[in-house]
């Protein structure tokens, strides 16, 4: 493992930019097992416990996708200062491959991750991190060429995912079962029947192109990429992920547990911010693309401020009711939206859902977790508890003082 200075870190200075996870990335994180972290987690003690207490920065990794939002506003708003931290300059990664990596060796932190990748870093390769946060909800959305109209004219065809463990593919794989289609992996040249739909791997940023080209007939990812396919007319929006899984979570702030147990008030700390952010963020959500565009002040993405203000736009989403792309419509959702708190209920559904998911590789681990021990045992919740309340209350978010809900899916 490279040291931090010479990490593959990439700011990205164009959309050209992949942030996805490409087969051989997939492959480079499924040989990341116990034995073979030990040496990172070694690094990582090393590199901590040069800096104890409340005293070590906060190192940000990022990937340029709109999950990121609370972890980068904080950093603009100097919301970690406020808390009484010091920070680095967040690092943008081309992958998570590279982000995991990252996190593993102590050369980054405080990290967003799909949340179902989360159960294969902690349960599969034995990786010792917990969530401690929400970094918002909903923000995906089902992007199909412009001669697909429903989620049947997929048969036959190719769609593709960000990572197999995401809820991107958690979501589609549901949505095409439940319109009588058979979600497989077939090899490139392998022939795929007309009640089958093909899923492949693929970097964001490249999925546009392909979408273009028409090397695949959809993709499902995070925005803003679903905005920019749009905005350049390569594709529309045919399902918002949130319309499928109520108020779902995509991204999570994953921390290591040796950060958690030694210190707390760090980690409490860091917390704080992070719900300051989304505090902010929803008052001030026409604000954010300014702050994360690349001509903004401190260029977090290569994304311009016209993409992301399609997603931000507090009018936007209400198209998309009056077209019927959305369907249900007394969900009252945003595009994108920000609640940090997470949710048991959701854990243990993510957890029953992703046994029945395809995806490529052993997965066998998720057989073994038992939903309920794993909601308790991945995630830490005191810390957001403590930093909701302290902002005013669950009612801030519009969650349930009690913190428990029920999820909600639907086709």
């Amino acid at each position: 493992m490279k040291t931090s200075k010479d990490s593959p870190v990439h700011i990205c200075a164009s959309s050209s930019c992949g942030c996805g996870m490409s087969r051989r990335d997939f492959i480079r994180l499924s040989s990341l097992t116990a034995a073979a972290a030990l040496p990172f987690l070694r690094a990582g003690d090393a590199w901590a416990n040069r800096l104890p207490g409340t005293d070590q920065p906060v190192r940000i990794g990022y990937l340029p996708i709109t999950d990121a939002t609370p972890l980068l506003v904080a950093h603009a708003r100097k919301f970690y200062e406020e808390e009484g931290l010091t920070t680095e300059a967040p690092r943008l990664f081309r992958s998570w491959a590279q982000i995991v990596e990252a996190f593993v060796a102590g050369q980054v932190n405080v990290i967003h991750l799909l949340s179902p990748a989360t159960l294969w870093v902690r349960y599969s390769t034995q990786f010792p991190a917990k969530v401690v946060a929400w970094n918002h909800m909903n923000g995906s959305g089902l992007t199909v060429a412009p001669d697909i109209n429903s989620v049947k004219d997929l048969g036959g065809k190719t769609v593709a995912v960000p990572f197999w463990y995401s809820i991107h593919n958690i979501l589609l794989q549901k949505l095409l079962v439940d319109n009588g289609l058979k979600p497989v992996t077939r090899a490139k040249a392998g022939a795929i029947a007309p009640n089958e739909v093909n899923l492949i791997v693929q970097p964001p940023a490249e999925m546009i192109s392909a979408l273009a080209n028409k090397s695949i007939a959809g993709f499902i990812v995070a925005d803003p990429f679903n905005a920019a396919a749009e905005i350049n007319k390569v594709g529309k929006v045919l399902r918002f992920s949130g319309d499928v899984w109520r108020d779902h979570a995509c991204c999570v702030t994953f921390i290591a547990e040796k950060d958690i147990e030694q210190r707390p008030a760090w980690t409490q700390a860091v917390t704080n911010a992070l719900v300051k952010a989304q505090a902010w963020s929803l008052n001030n959500l026409q604000e954010i693309p300014a702050i994360l565009a690349s001509d903004g002040t401190n260029r977090y993405t290569p994304h311009t401020k016209a993409i992301l203000d399609k997603v931000f736009s507090t009018k936007d989403y209400a198209r998309y009711e009056e077209n019927s792309v959305v369907k249900n419509k007394g969900w009252h959702q945003r595009r994108i939206d920000f609640q940090p708190y997470p949710f048991a209920s959701y854990t243990e559904a993510l957890v029953q859902n992703l046994r029945s998911t395809v995806v490529e590789g052993d997965n066998a681990f998720l057989q073994k977790l038992d939903p309920a021990f794993v909601a308790k045992d991945l995630v830490d919740d005191r810390f957001v508890k403590n930093a909701i309340n302290a902002v005013g209350g669950p009612k801030v978010f519009n969650i349930p003082e009690n913190f428990q809900r029920s999820e909600i899916l639907a086709s």
